[in-house]
C-alpha cells in the first residue's frame, strides 16, 4: 500500500503532470515502437506484438522513474528549506 501511495501522492501543491506525461510517452513511444517494427519485419502482426510488449514494459518503467526522481526533487527542496532555517537561526 505504501508503494502505491508513493507512486500517486501529489508531490508539492500543485502535483505534479508524471501520470499525464507518461500516457503520451506512452502513445509516442507505442507510435515509434510499431512504426520501427513494422518498416523492419514488413509484418503488421510482428509489429502490433513488438510494439505492445516493449513500450508497456517500458513506459511502467518511465512513471516509476519519474515519481522517484519527483521525490528526489522534493527531497532536496526541503534540506534547501532546513539549511537556510537553521542559518537563520544562528
Amino acid at each position: 500500500m505504501r508503494f502505491l501511495k508513493l507512486l500517486f501522492h501529489s508531490h508539492g501543491h500543485e502535483g505534479d503532470q508524471s501520470l499525464l506525461k507518461t500516457v503520451t510517452f506512452a502513445i509516442t513511444h507505442f507510435t515509434v515502437a510499431f512504426t520501427v517494427a513494422y518498416v523492419l519485419t514488413g509484418d503488421i502482426i510482428l509489429g502490433s506484438l513488438i510494439a505492445m510488449v516493449e513500450p508497456a514494459i517500458n513506459t511502467v518503467a518511465y512513471f516509476v522513474h519519474e515519481k522517484i526522481w519527483a521525490r528526489r526533487i522534493q527531497r532536496r527542496q526541503g534540506e534547501s528549506r532546513h539549511d537556510r532555517m537553521s542559518a537563520t537561526a544562528a
